[in-house]
């Protein structure tokens, strides 16, 4: 059960992203937001998860894997799949509002996760996880029915919110393998904001951050880095020991949810009755889901388990 929490901690984290840049200064573009979350974040995770896991590897020097080409490999593509992720995303959320990016993104991932899964692995989802996630799913749509993402939507806000679903379904598959190859959580998830900080730097001199400079430009940088990266992605990480990446992502769909109560609470925003009956069915496949994950204590790395 603390592996599925720990991965609701973090979608619930996640869900303040939206929120936060629009709190934040004027003047701000997603590839700079993005820019900012990724050094930030990526320093932050890379220190923390680098430094906790080389002090497991030497308590239990004997379980920690070689180093090998397709390890790293793997730790290369999620730091760049994080990089992706965050112009992708908002971008998303410029051109169709905070609610509908978010949705779109978070609601295609567990599909992609989980059909990407199955690619993988060949075995076949369960009833329960297919259930909970079609349910979770269909909460989803109706929240973007309702938020207006069913009609006069941006295509090119919706393609971003596409890829930056699809390049958390493949961290979600990337840092699974590894962990079920013996690797140790906090240093897959320290690699990862390793590659996206190297990524960040990269980005910078293209990045407009004049915003940067704004005291609510600061609080906006900090919180997207410290809460939405480091710490979240460290409490992800540490939950995919325990559960199937496909199980992982469809219980991050708390995130839209979070997204929407927040934009009812601190943004001011309406939710229709319509969105409000998509956030009932949205609980209800994570509860779902929450559930059926809680008699698993050490699953298999492999097929999709609920």
């Amino acid at each position: 059960m603390l592996f599925v929490v720990a991965v609701l901690v973090a979608a619930v984290l996640f869900g303040t992203t939206g929120t936060a840049q629009a709190l934040g200064p004027e003047g701000t573009t997603p590839f700079a937001v993005g820019t900012a979350r990724l050094l930030v974040g990526g320093a932050a995770l890379a220190l923390v998860g680098l430094l906790i896991g080389s002090r497991r590897r030497r308590r239990e020097p004997a379980a920690a894997p070689p180093v090998r080409g397709h390890a790293l490999a793997l730790m290369a593509l999620t730091g760049l799949c994080l990089a992706l992720y965050q112009p992708l995303f908002f971008l998303g959320t410029a051109r169709n509002g905070v609610a509908v990016g978010t949705v779109v993104a978070l609601g295609s991932a567990p599909v992609l996760a989980g059909l990407l899964e199955w690619l993988l692995t060949r075995r076949r989802p369960t009833a329960s996880w297919l259930l909970a996630t079609g349910l979770a799913t269909a909460g989803v749509v109706v929240l973007a029915v309702a938020g207006g993402g069913a009609t006069g939507a941006d295509a090119v806000g919706v393609l971003g919110s596409l890829g930056a679903g699809a390049s958390f379904a493949v961290i979600a598959n990337a840092q699974r393998r590894l962990i079920a190859g013996g690797w140790d959580a906090f240093t897959v998830s320290g690699a990862m904001g390793a590659g996206a900080a190297v990524c960040g730097l990269v980005m910078l001199p293209f990045a407009d951050m004049r915003w940067i400079v704004e005291p609510r430009g600061i609080a906006m940088a900090l919180w997207l880095g410290f809460a939405t990266v480091a710490l979240a992605y460290a409490l992800f990480t540490w939950g995919l020991g325990g559960l199937s990446a496909a199980t992982a992502a469809t219980l991050t769909l708390a995130e839209p949810l979070t997204a929407s109560l927040l934009g009812v609470l601190l943004l001011g925003e309406r939710l229709a009755p319509l969105a409000v009956s998509g956030l009932v069915v949205l609980a209800a496949g994570l509860v779902l889901l929450a559930l059926t994950s809680r008699a698993r204590r050490n699953p298999d790395p492999t097929p999709l388990e609920a």
